[in-house]
Formats: structure tokens, C-alpha cells, sequence
């Protein structure tokens, strides 16, 4: 990979913001180490490592690699026979054999989901015996235990008891020496590993020994004394003793690694390469960067979506991703647009993307991004003037230009800054269209800046260019750094010169020295610029009004759900209203029809039947009433009927909204009105009543009960007119008797209300069993009417059907 454009490009000081993230100096530098690569099995392949450890990293977020020593040093001498190992060293293979055996655990427990990681895993050592040999010879410092062996406990605690001694003994000395001798404050000291005392330098044949060392001064000498001599002497033999005994325990620990140097060697280059890998999946995560998918080298597709440059992601200013897709066919992007819009910024994120990704980083990039392989990148980016090598700005272009005309081809990656500039503005425009159009003809990716307006016009005559800007807002005059593919850029010399009070009449010549042409592409590409911006906010109020619409319908759709439930409840709520009127109803009418009999059978004239008759419908009127007023008090009346209402009067035909039943008003009084229904008169609130059109009249002569609205009838609805014995005029229901009914096809809940009809009529037709016909199915029908015959008195018993009656699918109810 060309090394110049690398360094143009600031590649190292990208690598170096991934290298921070390593938990190691040597994961750092093996990420420094990383170069580009136009292997695209590598590429590949250490990619989809990166992107492993990222989710790694996002199931085990707990997890973060161990210490990793520096080992690589002492893992060669340790090849070298004889070789003994520091307790340093000792020290940091134990740390090596701790964070080889738990990264191995941690991994090793997801290798199926990361088989890649898994790969590295499995060179992970697991020397547990090793390791603890180690540890328990060898302290955190690195120094040898004094229980790392009975014979250098031994000697370490003589050597403790013999200095204390020697200590003891030259103190008890000094106190006998006389006071010209002795010095002030004076104590046991030590000098080249010896034990000594200061004296005065008069007093040095008065102590005699050996001197050691003497003051700055000159006046005090550090003498070790006879007395000491001998047991320093026996001191020093015990230290040479427990010297000779660390050796041996230092020698017999690196034995025991010594067999397995290969295997250490290699879980340090999985920790290191794990550690690289650890480096750059928290860069990918520090940034949202997603893997690129990358395409062989020399394909024409390049899609980047959301891509950041990098250097910038890590300063304190808001960065704006860009997004750019090149078709096939289209080789050569030249991108236009006023100074200070970002344009080398847009260049060198092209080429870092590029560049990282083939060094096995997952750069700053969304998901959908499709990378070619490049075999090499050429990059002309800055100011490389050299005054030494009598180089001017424009010959330095021209040196990187020959190199890149020398080099590039199909599977290469050129960005040139300026092209054509540095020089007459003519020649420098002819000498761009021609470098531009023989990059193109190559097929070789180069995307260019310039400010020069004949470039812009080659995408209309060269196949393969294509014109683009980064956005640049007019009204504030400052750039927005947003790339438009398809459009060229303005470069707004003068108008910025305008804002920044340049003389008026100057600006208004220079406008006018402009060539015509030029004048021309300047007002296309200002109404271009509008049309786009205008289209960019349509776009914007398209977009927030699309989220607000899909908001609403969200909202519409959960209080459509709730309406809903709330009626499901409302309609269950009234079916279980209406059936214990019926309920209630039926008893009554049973305990008038009783009262009658016993009546008819001890009546001895007309006039105490008559009687009788009349308070049995009195107490079937006052229970229907109290039943209406109860439902008038606590439901409203619908809405429908409330539109349908009209002006109540005696003899108008009208519907209780409550209940249902239809009936004529016999009278008015206050705000209540008494209607008379199936016989019965109520008194019913004048707002419960919905006066009949002649239709519904006329639809309900035939019948006094009614259904509005899915509402069951009441228990009145129920009633027909059935003469008593004795002319009472008592009204009771009209019946139909049938030995059987048929409630196949029905759901659950609408078992009682066929059910309980026909056993009221099969009771008064004095029928002895009642055959109910449900089905077999999943037996739901046929528990429900179970229950159904268990909870009615008048039911004496009830078996299944037999072989003759219907088998399972019949149920024979006796009864009483």
C-alpha cells in the first residue's frame, strides 16, 4: 500500500484512537502494527473476528481481558538449557497462565456463537499446577516466599535472630564507650552490607575494627568492631546459604515451564492478537460502526452509508456522516462547492474508510456499506511544497499526479485535492480534464475536488464522471457539509466577500467581468441549489407529517380497541341484566299462576276469582314496572333513539328505550308516562320513551315484542294475552311445547336463552322429559347445558341420550 498516501491521509493517527482502547501495551502495539491489506481472505476474515467480538463484548459486558505481561523476552532465553528465570519473571508467568486459563474459560463458553474467537481460544493454556507451584513459592513483588522451602525458612530465620543480635551487641558497645569517643544520638547503621557504628576520629585506636566509611566532614568514621567481625562473617554464610537455596527454588520452577515454552509462547500471541481484537470491537462500539461487507478487487459497486471520518468523530465538534454510492459505470466523482465546505475532510474520509477497512477495523460506518478491495491508494491532498528540494506547490502536485498516471489502475482507490490548481487556470483546467478523463478510461475509483467551472461540465461529456457538492447554504453563508451526488457546487467567492464588507462597486465589476457563460452556470446551478433545498424541506414536512398521520392512527386504533371492549362488556353486561328479569319474571308469574290455582280451587263465586285475577296482574305489573324504572335509571337512552324522538301524547305507539318493548301511552302525568305493553301497564320516565314511526307500527302489530339494537326483550316483551277462567283479563306467556330442541350451531352463550324457553313450555304442556339436542363436537354445548339443568328446580334429573335417542350428542332432561 502506497505509504505516502497513508500518511496524507492521517492512517496512523486513526490507528492510534483504535490502539487507546487495548488493555495492553502489547495489544496496542500489535494494533499500531496494523497496515492495509489487498488480501481479501484476510480481510474477511478479521472483520468478521472484529465483529464476533463485538457481540461478545455485547452479551458479556462484564467481560474485559487480564493483565497480559511482556513476556516475549524471557520466553526465548527460556529455550536456552540451564537458563534460570527472576522471581519477576516467575511472577509475570503466573500472571500469563491466569489470563490464558480464565480468557479460555470466558470464551470457550460461547464457542459456538464465536467460533472465530473459539479459534484463538483453544492456543489459551490451561497450567493450573504450574501456576500454582508459582504462587505459592513467589510473592506479588516477585521475591520467594520464605515458606517456599523448610531449608530457606530455616536459614531466613537465623539470619532475622543473628542480626538482631549483631544489632543488640553493637548497641550495648556504644553505650560503653567513653564520651569523646562516642557521637551524639549515634545508632547501628549499615555500610557496603555490613553492620557498623560512628565513633569520633580521635577515638579510632581506642575501637579498633575496620573502617567502612567516614562523614562528609571527615570528623566521624563508620567502623565495624572486632566483636562484629566474626558475626558478620557468620552472617554473611547464612546469606550466601539462602542465596544458594532461592537459586535452586528459581531453577526448579523454570524446569517445570521450561517443556512447555511453545505452548506459552503461543497463548501470549492469542492474548496479544485477542487483546487487537478487543482494541478495535470497542472502537466499533465507541462510534455505532458496523462491519463492511467487501467486494473483490476491481468491482464497480461503492456504497458507504453513514460514514463519519474518523479523526473528527474524536474532537468536542458535531460531525455530519455522508452517504455516497457510485453506480456501476460511474468511476470519477468531482466534487465542487465554495471553500470551508468540507471537501478534504470528504476526501481523506473516503480514503480512511477504505484504508481501515483493509487493516481489519471496522471504521465508522452504518449498516449497508459495500466496500471494493483496493490493490492501492494514491492520494494528492495539501500544500507539499519543499523548499529544499526546490519543489513549488505546483510541481509537488505534478510529482504525485506523474506517480499516480504511473501506478493507478482498475482496482485502485485516487483522490486528488484541487485538481488543476497551482497553476493558469486554463492550463491547470485542460490538464485536470485530462488526467480525469484517463483515470476514468482505466476504470480506476478517483473522486476529485475543484473550484474550476470547465470541470464541471465534463460529467455531461465524459461517460463515467459525475459531478457532486457539498451543500453550502446561501442565506447564512455557511456550509451544512452535506454531499449531493449529481449536482455541482458553487464556489460563492463573491458573495462571501460580500458578507465580509468588501467595497460594493468592486464586487459589482468583478460580476461583471465574469464571462457570460460563466454567468449562465452560476444562476443554473443557484436555481438548481433552490429547487433542492425547496424539495429537502417538502421532503422534511412530508416526512414529519407522514410520522404524525401514523401517530394518529396508532392512537385512532388503540381507542377503537378500547371502544370495542368497553361494548363487548356493555353487551355482556345487558345480557345478564335481561336474564335475571327473565329470571325474575318467570318466578313471578309461576307464584301468580300458583296463587290462581289455589284461588280457582277454594273460589265459590265469580266475584272472589275475579278478585284474585286482579291482584295477580297488579303484582305483575308493579314487578315489570320496578324492572323498567331500575334499567331507566342506569342506562342511557341510545343516541339513535334520542334522534328518532318525538312529541309524546295519549294514544302515541312508542318503545321503552330501556327495555325494548313497544306499547301505546294511555296517559301522561308530570314527566312519566303510563304505557300499556302485552297487557301490562308501566309507569316509564317520559325521556325512556322513543315515539314509532308508522312503519315500525305496522311491523310490530303482529307481535308486542320486539329487538332494537340487539337488546334482549323484557320480561313484559314476553307476555300475551291468555284468558283466565272467571274473565280476569291476567295476561301470562305465550307458550309453544316441543319434547325437543335443537342447539346445534349455537354459541355458549347463547345456550340459555333457547334452553330455558323450551323447558318453560315443555313444564306448562306437562311434559315428562325434554330431549335437547347439542351435538358432540368438543363437548363445550353439552357441558354448559349440564350446568344449565343442575341449577333449575324443575329439573328432577338428566342423563345422556341412549343408543336409540342420540347417543352422546342428546342429553334427556326429567321433569317434575
Amino acid at each position: 500500500m502506497n505509504g505516502h498516501a497513508l500518511q496524507v491521509l492521517q492512517f496512523p493517527e486513526a490507528v492510534e484512537l483504535v490502539a487507546r482502547h487495548a488493555s495492553s501495551p502489547l495489544g496496542a502495539a500489535a494494533v499500531r502494527a496494523l497496515e492495509p491489506s489487498d488480501a481479501l481472505a484476510w480481510v474477511e476474515t478479521e472483520l468478521r473476528r472484529v465483529d464476533q467480538m463485538v457481540g461478545f463484548l455485547l452479551r458479556a459486558e462484564e467481560f474485559a481481558l487480564p493483565t497480559i505481561p511482556d513476556l516475549r523476552l524471557s520466553l526465548r532465553r527460556l529455550a536456552v538449557e540451564g537458563s534460570v528465570w527472576e522471581g519477576t519473571e516467575l511472577r509475570d508467568g503466573a500472571v500469563l497462565m491466569d489470563s490464558s486459563r480464565t480468557t479460555r474459560r470466558a470464551l470457550l463458553q460461547h464457542a459456538q456463537d464465536y467460533p472465530l474467537l473459539a479459534q484463538l481460544a483453544e492456543r489459551l493454556v490451561k497450567l493450573e499446577g504450574e501456576e500454582e507451584s508459582i504462587r505459592r513459592a513467589v510473592d506479588d513483588a516477585g521475591l520467594v516466599r520464605d515458606d517456599a522451602s523448610r531449608e530457606l525458612a530455616r536459614l531466613r530465620k537465623e539470619i532475622r535472630a543473628l542480626r538482631t543480635s549483631i544489632v543488640e551487641r553493637l548497641e550495648q558497645f556504644m553505650a560503653t564507650l567513653p564520651d569523646r569517643v562516642r557521637v551524639a544520638d549515634a545508632s547501628v547503621s549499615v555500610r557496603e552490607g555490613r553492620y557498623v557504628i560512628p565513633i569520633r576520629r580521635e577515638g579510632r585506636g581506642d575501637v579498633g575494627g575496620i573502617v567502612h566509611d567516614e562523614s562528609a566532614t571527615g570528623n566521624t568514621l563508620f567502623i565495624e568492631p572486632p566483636l562484629a567481625i566474626e558475626l558478620m562473617n557468620r552472617l554473611r554464610g547464612l546469606e550466601a546459604a539462602e542465596a544458594r537455596e532461592v537459586q535452586r527454588i528459581l531453577r526448579e520452577l523454570t524446569e517445570r515451564l521450561r517443556p512447555h515454552r511453545e505452548a506459552l509462547e503461543a497463548a501470549l500471541e492469542a492474548l496479544v492478537a485477542l487483546d487487537a481484537l478487543y482494541a478495535r470491537a470497542k472502537y466499533a462500539l465507541e462510534w455505532n460502526g458496523r462491519r463492511p461487507e467487501m467486494l473483490p478487487a476491481g468491482s464497480e459497486e461503492y456504497d458507504v452509508v453513514q460514514a463519519y471520518h474518523p479523526l473528527l468523530l474524536a474532537g468536542l465538534d458535531p460531525v455530519v456522516p455522508f452517504d455516497l454510492r457510485l453506480d456501476p459505470g460511474e468511476r470519477t466523482l468531482l466534487v465542487s462547492g465554495p471553500n470551508t465546505g468540507g471537501k478534504t475532510v470528504l476526501l481523506k474520509a473516503i480514503g480512511l474508510m477504505s484504508a481501515l477497512a483493509q487493516a481489519g477495523v471496522i471504521p465508522p460506518v452504518g449498516a449497508g456499506t459495500r466496500l471494493p478491495l483496493f490493490r492501492d491508494i494514491f492520494a494528492d491532498i495539501g500544500d507539499e511544497q519543499s523548499i529544499e528540494a526546490s519543489l513549488s506547490t505546483f510541481s509537488a502536485h505534478v510529482k504525485n499526479l506523474r506517480e499516480i498516471l504511473n501506478e493507478a489502475g482498475h482496482a485502485s482507490l485516487v483522490l486528488i485535492d484541487e485538481v488543476g490548481s497551482g497553476t493558469d487556470p486554463a492550463e491547470g483546467g485542460a490538464l485536470a480534464q485530462a488526467i480525469l478523463i484517463e483515470l476514468t478510461r482505466r476504470a480506476t475509483l478517483t473522486v476529485a475536488t475543484s473550484h474550476l467551472g470547465q470541470l464541471k461540465l465534463l460529467a455531461g461529456e465524459q461517460p463515467g464522471v459525475v459531478n457532486a457538492s457539498l451543500q453550502f447554504d446561501a442565506r447564512e453563508l455557511r456550509p451544512t457539509f452535506r454531499l449531493v451526488k449529481g449536482v455541482p457546487g458553487r464556489s460563492y467567492g463573491l458573495a462571501i466577500a460580500r458578507r465580509l464588507g468588501f467595497p460594493g462597486e468592486i464586487l459589482a465589476r468583478a460580476e461583471s467581468l465574469l464571462p457570460q457563460a460563466e454567468r449562465d452556470v452560476r444562476e443554473l446551478l443557484r436555481e438548481l441549489e433552490e429547487k433542492e433545498q425547496r424539495l429537502a424541506e417538502a421532503l422534511t414536512q412530508a416526512e414529519a407529517a407522514w410520522s404524525e398521520a401514523l401517530s394518529l392512527r396508532r392512537l385512532l386504533e388503540e381507542r377503537e380497541h378500547v371502544v370495542r371492549k368497553r361494548e363487548r362488556e356493555a353487551e355482556r353486561e345487558a345480557q345478564r341484566r335481561t336474564r335475571e328479569l327473565l329470571l325474575q319474571a318467570r318466578e313471578e308469574v309461576e307464584a301468580t299462576i300458583r296463587d290462581l290455582c289455589e284461588a280457582v280451587a277454594r273460589a265459590e263465586d265469580a266475584t272472589a276469582l275475579e278478585m284474585a285475577a286482579r291482584e295477580a296482574r297488579r303484582r305483575i305489573e308493579d314487578a315489570a314496572r320496578a324492572a323498567a324504572e331500575r334499567i331507566s335509571a342506569t342506562e342511557p337512552m341510545p343516541a339513535a333513539a334520542a334522534a328518532r324522538a318525538g312529541p309524546i301524547a295519549p294514544g302515541v305507539h312508542v318503545r321503552v328505550a330501556a327495555t325494548g318493548a313497544t306499547g301505546t301511552v294511555i296517559e301522561l302525568r308530570d314527566d312519566r308516562a303510563t304505557v300499556e305493553t302485552g297487557g301490562i301497564r308501566l309507569q316509564v320516565p317520559v325521556a325512556g320513551l322513543v315515539v314509532l314511526s308508522p312503519e315500525e307500527v305496522e311491523a310490530t302489530a303482529s307481535s308486542s315484542t320486539a329487538r332494537v339494537d340487539g337488546a334482549a326483550p323484557p320480561p313484559s316483551a314476553l307476555l300475551r294475552d291468555v284468558q283466565v277462567r272467571g274473565g280476569a283479563g291476567w295476561t301470562g306467556p305465550e307458550l309453544e311445547a316441543s319434547p325437543e330442541v335443537d342447539l346445534r350451531g349455537r354459541r355458549a352463550e347463547e345456550i340459555a336463552g333457547e334452553l330455558e324457553p323450551a323447558l318453560d313450555a315443555a313444564i306448562h304442556a306437562d311434559l315428562p322429559n325434554l330431549r335437547i339436542i347439542h351435538g358432540k363436537g368438543t363437548g363445550v354445548l353439552r357441558q354448559v347445558v349440564a350446568e344449565l339443568l343442575r341449577a333449575d328446580p324443575r329439573v328432577k334429573r338428566f342423563r345422556p341420550g341412549g343408543p336409540g335417542e342420540g347417543g352422546a350428542g342428546v342429553t334427556i332432561a326429567e321433569l317434575q
